[in-house]
């Protein structure tokens, strides 16, 4: 038992001197959001939208909380003109 021990030892050990184990490094895609109350701007991570539209219906978009002034926020490229 101790053999396995040490070998799981060793691969774990290997595994931390990868350089990002934890995948921390990975490029993440940003998305920008425009205030429809203040016009400020705000960069969201891509996985952050994918997890607030689970329950949108279709044609609905995320809308998120606005930093800056607490007002309502949307995908730039979609605000209205």
């Amino acid at each position: 038992m101790v053999l396995s021990n040490n070998k799981e030892q060793d691969e774990f050990e290997k595994w931390q001197d990868e350089d990002d184990p934890f995948g921390l490094n990975e490029e993440m895609e940003l998305v920008l959001f425009k205030c429809l109350d203040c016009n400020g701007t705000d960069e969201v991570p891509d996985y952050i939208i994918g997890e607030f539209s689970v329950d949108l219906n279709r044609g609905e978009e995320v809308e998120i909380h606005c930093p800056h002034c607490g007002g309502t926020m949307i995908e730039a490229r979609k605000r209205p003109k």
